[in-house]
């Protein structure tokens, strides 16, 4: 039998979003991982240098899987419930994390770190990453590519203004990277299926992934949500695509 929709709802709205864990949408939603292994590459590059930097760690749990951490480890993050999570999560590993507001300077010294990571970071201050950076260190980063999941998007907001399907194209970022003094190394980008099985799932998703819908809520979208409810009901899931891209630039040495 299935749930109703204010059921779903109201398990949805009364769930925590802090952290960077979906384990909630086991299940309930589900994802295509891109094929480079960010996670696996980070632990990887991590392993092999003395200091790293990971920039909008946000609860901390994906640097907290690398096997092994370097002498020098730190984490910036700018939202308070994300930030006590993390410190919760990386002091025992030997991890410093630092509240920042993602606004540059860095509060770092120049050329401290020969690593510097970030995995979906919501802005990117590519002139601070290469100050930061020795010479011949790495940035690494996967980050949301260009329209992820405009189907969610769509469905609540309308057509978005032609500009918007281009931001955060990988080649822009390049092209930003490139004129910070970087050299790109690796880029590759791929668009990758996703599904919601109930409306619950959307509304956790559109609560943490804040960016996706700006400024939704249940209250204001309950009509909208009621009607995707329904569809879900009927077709089994709602589909859209989210992108995503690979980036590795290095300093010169």
């Amino acid at each position: 039998m299935s749930r109703t929709f204010e059921d779903l709802v109201a398990e949805a709205e009364a769930v925590s979003v802090d952290g960077w864990d979906f384990s909630w949408l086991h299940g309930r939603a589900e994802e295509q991982r891109p094929s480079w292994g960010y996670q696996r590459l980070m632990s990887e590059r991590l392993g092999r240098v003395s200091a790293a930097l990971d920039i909008q760690t946000g609860g901390g749990e994906v640097l907290a899987g690398a096997r092994r951490l370097p002498p020098v480890m730190a984490a910036t993050e700018s939202w308070p419930p994300n930030i006590a999570r993390a410190t919760g999560l990386l002091h025992p590993l030997g991890a410093l994390v630092v509240a920042d507001a993602d606004e540059p300077p860095l509060p770092f010294a120049d050329e401290a770190f020969d690593l510097v990571t970030s995995r979906h970071p919501v802005t990117v201050w590519w002139q601070e990453i290469a100050r930061v950076l020795r010479p011949g260190g790495t940035y690494l980063s996967q980050q949301v590519g260009h329209a992820s999941v405009a189907e969610l998007a769509e469905y609540f907001l309308g057509p978005p203004p032609p500009g918007d399907l281009r931001r955060r194209h990988p080649d822009d970022a390049r092209r930003e990277a490139e004129a910070a003094g970087l050299e790109v190394v690796d880029l590759r980008f791929e668009s990758l299926p996703m599904a919601f099985f109930d409306v619950g799932a959307v509304i956790y998703f559109l609560r943490k992934v804040i960016w996706i819908v700006p400024g939704f809520t249940v209250e204001r979208h309950r009509d909208r949500l009621r009607e995707l409810h329904d569809r879900i009901e009927a077709e089994g899931a709602f589909t859209a695509r989210s992108t995503r891209f690979l980036i590795e630039a290095r300093k010169p040495a």
